[in-house]
């Protein structure tokens, strides 16, 4: 079994002491942590760690990754003229193979940057699993699902049911498959029902778009009676296990509902705040012992995959919005972009450096002048740190990115094949 040993490395802990340590790792998880050179080790892969912070590697808990395609197109609109007027038509012009290239580009972005696992919910999935296998991602799949029962939706559900079937739990488990219902305005009554029935056969969870914004409230109470929160609960849709896409416009007696059904949330502070949707109560929502992780969204609402920069908004932001500036401290936030977005993709023994953990580990390079002088490195890691400190990732205990190069992606073809899809999608 190929075994891995990462020296002299810190490690990002919520106490004061930083001593350097080694790291072992045997097959997919970490086998070894302590200040002592193990033995064992001596034919591993061996890795300096000098200068560097180990940390567990982020959990894009939910991001539309071949929207990478049109980042930058549709800029400054609201919610559902960005959508009906400038996404859904250039969506309309997608083609086999385009996702694929979009997918590439995410997934290149995504390990430059530190993030090792991603739920994804797009379309022409069966190319997103085959680009994350063939880059080594973890990734948490769906179809996004929208219509009713009886007209391109069927063919839709088809499509996911074939993806769960061809792909979950391949690839040593790294890739997994949910059903991906996309809102309650896109999808009819009896589809939801006939999804949520289909979930059961499947015994697989569902990720869905849930009280994105206000107006969508306002509008399911009219046309269902309900807010989307109860509304999915009355469907079944929360009893099937599910991951909840923003949750911004929620109430108290909502959260009660979404703790007791242990539905998890993924929060996208920058995309809402970019499409002007609001600002979820993640406060009440951990206080209630409600699952949170972070997401991007797509890097057309966002326009990046930048999971740091999610990280230290989400710390900052609701310090601001209730006026507490102990409100999400950056060990929670970090907490939110490792272990608890590793749990919204329904991981235990993900998203910590712990021993018998799953070994999804980044280095960060702590030699730039934003990581001096060194009083607290997961202060640090939270608020000084960027995207480009990410020195190597190593996913599911291989090495996918060393020294800032990605190993199984060619870049420049995927910069120059993106920008030939995006050309034909925009127009442009």
């Amino acid at each position: 079994m190929k075994k891995i040993l990462i020296s002299n490395v810190e490690i990002v802990t919520d106490g004061p002491a930083y001593k350097k340590k080694y790291i072992g790792i045997t097959g997919n998880t970490i086998s070894y942590i302590g200040i002592k050179k193990p033995k064992g080790y001596e034919d591993a892969y061996q890795i300096d760690g000098t200068g560097k912070l180990a940390a567990a590697g982020m959990v894009n808990a939910h991001t539309h990754i071949a929207m990478c395609l049109l980042r930058s197109y549709a800029d400054d609109m609201a919610l559902m003229d960005w959508l009906q007027n400038k996404v859904w038509p250039a969506e309309a012009g997608l083609q086999k193979g385009d996702c694929y290239v979009g997918t590439q580009l995410g997934i290149l972005e995504m390990l430059k940057s530190g993030t090792t696992a991603y739920a994804d919910m797009y379309f022409f999935m069966d190319e997103t699993a085959q680009a994350s296998q063939e880059a080594g991602i973890r990734a948490c799949l769906s179809r996004g699902l929208m219509g009713d029962k009886y007209d391109k939706a069927d063919e839709r559900l088809k499509e996911n049911v074939q993806l769960y079937k061809d792909w979950n739990g391949k690839d040593d488990g790294l890739i997994t498959v949910m059903l991906g219902p996309h809102a309650p305005y896109t999808c009819g009554k009896e589809y939801l029902k006939l999804l949520v029935d289909t979930a059961g056969e499947l015994g697989c969870q569902l990720h869905m778009h849930l009280a994105e914004t206000e107006q969508e409230v306002k509008d399911c109470v009219k046309n269902f009676g309900a807010t989307p929160i109860k509304y999915a609960d009355s469907l079944g849709i929360l009893d099937r296990g599910c991951l909840i896409a923003h949750g911004v416009w929620v109430t108290d007696e909502e959260m009660e509902i979404m703790a007791a059904k242990k539905a998890r949330v993924a929060h996208n502070p920058q995309s809402n705040l970019k499409l002007a949707s609001g600002i979820a109560p993640v406060e009440k929502m951990l206080a209630k012992g409600i699952t949170v992780g972070l997401g991007t969204d797509g890097a057309t609402s966002n326009n990046n995959l930048d999971m740091l920069e999610e990280a230290r908004l989400t710390a900052m932001l609701h310090k601001a919005v209730t006026y507490d500036p102990l409100c999400i401290p950056a060990a929670t936030a970090w907490d939110m972009a490792t272990y608890q977005g590793a749990k919204c993709l329904g991981y235990d023994k993900l998203g910590k450096l712990e021993k018998g953990w799953l070994a999804d580990i980044v280095l960060y390079d702590m030699n730039k002048p934003h990581w001096y002088p060194r009083n607290n490195r997961l202060s640090l890691l939270v608020y000084a740190a960027n995207a480009g400190d990410a020195d190597t990732a190593i996913i599911n205990g291989k090495v996918v990115m060393e020294k800032g190069e990605v190993k199984s992606l060619d870049a420049e073809k995927i910069y120059y094949e993106a920008d030939r899809v995006a050309k034909r999608l925009t127009g442009k």
